[in-house]
C-alpha cells in the first residue's frame, strides 16, 4: 500500500489502519510505504508504473484530482491508469496560526495581511494539495496576499504544523485531529 504523504498525516493513519484489517482478512501481510513528494504525484507515478496485478494499492487524496488540472505533463493518466476501490474517509481542516505570529483570529489574520501584503507566510504539505489550494482560495476571497512556503522534501503534515509552532510560517490549514494537541497546548490558535 503506497501512501503519498509523510508518516503521521491523515492518509498515513488511514493506510495503516486499513492495512492491518486487510492483513487479517487476506491472511497475508499488507505493508504501508510512504512516498511523499510533488504534491502526491510522486507516489501516484510510482503506482502507475507498478504491474496491474492487484498487489499494489494507492491511498490517495483529492490531490490526484487537483494534479490532473495543475500539472501539465503527468507521467500517468489519473482517469485511465487507476481503478477506484473504495472511499476511505474525509477529514475536516482548521486554520491555525502559531503563537509567535500574535494572530489569534481570522479577522486578525486578514488585517495583518492587509497591513503587510506578502508579509505573511503560510505552510502546506505541497503545491496543489488541499491545504495549499484551500489557502490560495482563502487569500483570493479575503483579498489578501500571503506567501506559500512549500514543505521540504519528505516533510509530513506534522512537520508543517511544527513550522507554524516555531514561527517559520504564520499560518496553515491542518487536519483538526492532527492540530488538536497543539491547539489544546496553546502553541497554535
Amino acid at each position: 500500500m503506497i501512501e503519498p504523504f509523510g508518516a503521521g498525516g491523515g492518509p498515513d493513519v488511514i493506510a495503516r489502519a486499513v492495512s492491518r484489517k486487510l492483513s487479517e482478512l487476506w491472511g497475508q501481510p499488507v505493508t504501508v510505504e510512504n512516498h511523499p513528494g510533488a504534491g502526491s504525484t510522486a507516489a501516484t507515478a510510482l503506482v502507475a508504473k507498478s504491474p496491474a496485478d492487484g498487489y499494489t494499492l494507492l491511498v490517495n487524496t483529492s490531490g490526484q484530482a487537483y494534479s490532473a488540472v495543475l500539472v501539465k505533463n503527468l507521467p500517468y493518466d489519473p482517469l485511465k491508469d487507476f481503478i477506484a476501490v473504495a472511499p476511505l474517509t474525509s477529514q475536516a481542516y482548521v486554520l491555525v496560526s502559531g503563537n509567535s505570529s500574535g494572530i489569534t483570529t481570522v479577522r486578525e489574520l486578514i488585517a495583518a495581511a492587509k497591513i503587510n501584503p506578502g508579509g505573511l507566510k503560510f505552510g502546506s504539505t505541497g503545491i496543489g494539495t488541499g491545504a495549499h489550494l484551500g489557502l490560495v482560495k482563502f487569500n483570493l476571497q479575503a483579498a489578501i496576499e500571503a506567501v506559500h512556503v512549500p514543505p521540504r522534501p519528505g516533510d509530513a503534515i506534522t512537520d508543517v504544523i511544527a513550522n507554524a509552532v516555531a514561527g517559520h510560517t504564520t499560518h496553515m490549514l491542518a487536519p483538526i485531529h492532527l492540530a488538536l494537541a497543539d491547539i489544546q497546548a496553546g502553541s497554535v490558535h
